[in-house]
């Protein structure tokens, strides 16, 4: 029993080794050409294009007027605390004349 445990031990490094041997060397050429890895490159994209859950008419016209309500109560608030800030900063100069 032993006998046999000593040579299992010593039969994989025997086959690590030749298959180290035996790998074969990857060839510099082995790379697929520049216009085949585009052509993979846009079916890859298209696939991915077909996975996506565009929104609806709707949806998309919801979410602008959203974005242009939000826009505008931003513009609004940045505004008033400009004009303010300005007032503030003439009053004070101003007083230290």
């Amino acid at each position: 029993m032993a006998e046999n445990e000593k040579q299992e031990q010593t039969r994989p490094e025997k086959t690590d080794k030749a298959k180290q041997e035996k790998k074969p060397e990857k060839k510099k050429d082995s790379k697929p050409g520049f216009f085949a890895r585009v052509s993979k490159w846009f079916k890859d994209m298209k696939g991915e294009l077909k996975k996506v859950q565009w929104p609806t008419k709707k949806q998309t016209i919801n979410n602008t007027v959203i974005v242009i309500i939000c826009v505008i109560v931003v513009g609004i608030v940045i505004g008033a605390f400009d004009f303010i800030a300005g007032r503030a900063i003439e009053a004070i100069t101003v007083l230290l004349r």
